[in-house]
């Protein structure tokens, strides 16, 4: 059933959606359980004082072959005039000066290695407004093109983007930090590849003696990121379709198990969380279910590409799977997606 509302932007709203439930004009969706009670369960956590960086190097993958519109950071000295700020020597404009100047740029694709995906990455076609036609929309109704904006140049032949609302600067002032609970899905069925719908994902928790709860945030071990660490920036795509487990996005159990289950943000060491391999059936109408139900339904933000086994491996010989989690993105106004560094303390 769909649930109608007088509402600034929408009249209805998506079947199993959390739309208006944060407030008419919410922004952050699921991260609102990232209260300080939920720093406080993550400190609690806190009794080694170990700290494990949860980021692959921001040059990994390497290439584009995960996806062709991504590539890896180029860095380059920041320059004024003709002049290029590496090893620059002051003294070249102001004689008798000692120092030595090193100054840098990046052109970076946001969300090329790890990452966090803002609730404006995936949004649908949907008739919010209950006129009979869909529009593109995002997360509590917002707007295509009037609130993620492209904006293309006088010339025609270059665009910029901006999220004038989701945009991933929403979670970071909001403070992307909590209790990290880690199911380790390697430790249970292997690296190679496997589908995890919610039969598969009961059992690992079960399995590992793992519980969750409200506003936790869900991390995922696979094993992918570490094949695409020993591929050393030279990913083979098809030993990576065999590589690690996937969630099963189109397993309706599972996805009303993340709707019941109150997690905060799904963090996962794979690429998109969810099995973005699999064909397409006729009936099907999501290309990444998951996604459409987390980010577009539910305000859920996804993490990708993480690197977890250190972590996993101290977890798993201290007999324990939660930690304090601190992940925010870059406070980039506007932006999509951001690369993140994610500390995990034990």
């Amino acid at each position: 059933m769909i649930t109608k509302n007088t509402h600034p932007r929408w009249e209805k709203r998506p079947q199993g959606s959390n739309w208006g439930e944060f407030g008419p004009d919410d922004q952050l969706g699921r991260v609102n359980l990232l209260q300080a009670e939920q720093v406080l369960k993550g400190v609690k956590e806190v009794t080694a004082g170990r700290t494990f960086c949860l980021s692959l190097p921001l040059n990994l993958p390497g290439g584009n072959a995960l996806n062709p519109r991504r590539y890896p950071p180029r860095l380059a000295p920041t320059q004024l005039k003709k002049d290029h700020y590496i090893n620059f020597p002051l003294a070249t404009h102001h004689p008798g000066l000692l120092d030595v100047i090193s100054d840098d740029e990046v052109v970076l694709s946001l969300q090329y290695s790890s990452q966090w995906d803002s609730l404006a990455h995936v949004g649908a076609l949907f008739d919010a407004d209950n006129d009979g036609h869909a529009e593109r929309c995002y997360y509590n109704g917002y707007q295509a093109e009037s609130d993620i904006q492209r904006l293309d140049s006088p010339d025609a032949h270059s665009c910029a983007s901006h999220a004038a609302r989701l945009g991933i600067e929403n979670m970071a002032v909001h403070g992307m930090q909590g209790r990290g609970v880690l199911v380790d899905l390697t430790r249970v069925f292997g690296h190679k590849r496997t589908i995890i719908g919610y039969t598969e994902l009961m059992h690992a928790l079960s399995e590992l003696d793992v519980s969750i709860e409200v506003g936790d945030m869900l991390v995922l071990r696979t094993g992918f990121a570490e094949a695409i660490l020993q591929m050393d920036g030279f990913p083979d795509i098809e030993q990576l379709k065999q590589t690690g487990a996937v969630l099963d996005g189109s397993d309706e159990m599972l996805l009303q198990w993340i709707s019941d289950s109150g997690i905060s943000a799904i963090c996962a060491d794979n690429y998109a969380v969810e099995n973005a391999d699999r064909a397409l059936a006729p009936t099907d109408c999501c290309k990444l279910p998951l996604h459409h139900h987390c980010l577009f339904k539910l305000g859920l933000p996804l993490a990708e590409l993480w690197y977890l086994k250190p972590l996993a491996d101290w977890l798993h010989a201290n007999h324990r799977s939660r930690f304090l989690l601190t992940a925010p993105p870059l406070r980039l106004p506007g932006a999509i997606g951001s690369p993140v560094t994610p500390i995990a303390t034990v």
